[in-house]
């Protein structure tokens, strides 16, 4: 778990320096701060389980096992990416792994995942379908009408929301007319629970949890994370950020990274200094390594533009 939270955290930064450098295209929506929630999830998951994500998608796309190599040939926009350099940040994906994607439209991605439930429960096979979303997306019709459906079909369903408690620069104590997320979830039927997004064993407990129950038949369940993105919205230097900054500050020492670390080295006792330095150098590496592979990749030839285009 560690590991793959360092991943992320490490993918995110070189992501960033690189997009304000100019080597990456179109935007970059880090996800740093919220580590906890995505590892935690799919730690949960088995390899044929599915996920679909969001426009903050890197972290999920980690978590259930993407290669690095092609996600940064992606963001770099050279033709060895995931979706062959047309993508970008937002658009990637691996059905081999369970990835069903990224998507740039707020709840663009609910619907779709709530499809791929409906197809698990038609084969019977025990998959399980999980939805990533955010605050904002919670006050969306994709929403309300997915868990709908999903409660009264009882689809194999997890319904994860990362609240993070900005949607874009819009706080989300504006937005929403209840405390909770979770307490929405009462209105379908259905399990609603609040956990602490920052702490991985919770998350992990209790999407675990989640997943028994619907691997058993008995449908779907709302987990809200309350976690916090350390970054702006967007990498771009000119984004605002109306955030305060007591705000920041105190989520910061709520770091997930540092509380595992803390869990390990001071409560356990199975992380030395010396393991995690030489943990986080092998991961630097393999982001450098990444970046190479992109950099040494050929962009996609104007000619095969429409390749992969569909049309009625």
């Amino acid at each position: 778990m560690l590991r793959l939270m360092q991943t992320i955290r490490r993918f995110e930064e070189r992501a960033s320096t690189d997009y304000v450098a100019g080597d990456i295209y179109g935007t970059v929506h880090c996800y740093i701060g919220e580590e906890a929630v995505a590892v935690g999830v799919c730690s949960a998951l088995n390899r044929d389980d599915q996920i679909i994500s969001t426009h903050r998608g890197h972290g999920h796309c980690i978590a259930k096992g993407a290669d690095l190599n092609r996600m940064m040939a992606e963001l770099y926009g050279r033709e060895t990416g995931y979706c062959k350099g047309k993508g970008g940040s937002m658009h990637i994906a691996d059905f081999d792994i369970g990835m069903l994607g990224a998507n740039g439209i707020v709840a663009g991605g609910i619907s779709i995942i709530t499809g791929a439930g409906l197809a698990a429960q038609i084969e019977g096979k025990g998959r399980v379908a999980v939805s990533f979303f955010g605050d904002g997306a919670s006050c969306a019709g994709p929403f309300h009408e997915s868990l709908n459906i999903a409660a009264a079909w009882k689809l194999p369903m997890v319904y994860v929301c990362e609240n993070n408690l900005w949607a874009v620069n819009t706080a989300a104590s504006t937005t929403l007319a209840v405390q909770d997320v979770a307490a929405r979830a009462a209105g379908y039927g259905i399990p609603g629970i609040v956990v602490d997004g920052n702490d991985i064993f919770a998350v992990h407990a209790a999407t675990t949890e989640a997943v028994a129950r619907a691997r058993a038949g008995d449908g779907p369940t709302l987990i809200e994370c309350k976690t916090y993105r350390h970054r702006r919205h967007t990498e771009r230097p000119s984004q605002p950020d109306v955030r305060p900054q007591a705000e920041i500050d105190a989520w910061m020492k709520k770091d997930p990274i540092d509380r595992l670390v803390d869990h390990l080295q001071a409560q356990q006792g199975q992380l030395s200094v010396e393991e995690w330095q030489a943990m986080d150098a092998e991961i630097l590496q393999q982001v450098e390594d990444s970046v190479s592979f992109a950099k040494a990749s050929a962009f996609p030839s104007p000619d095969r533009v429409t390749d992969d285009v569909f049309a009625a």
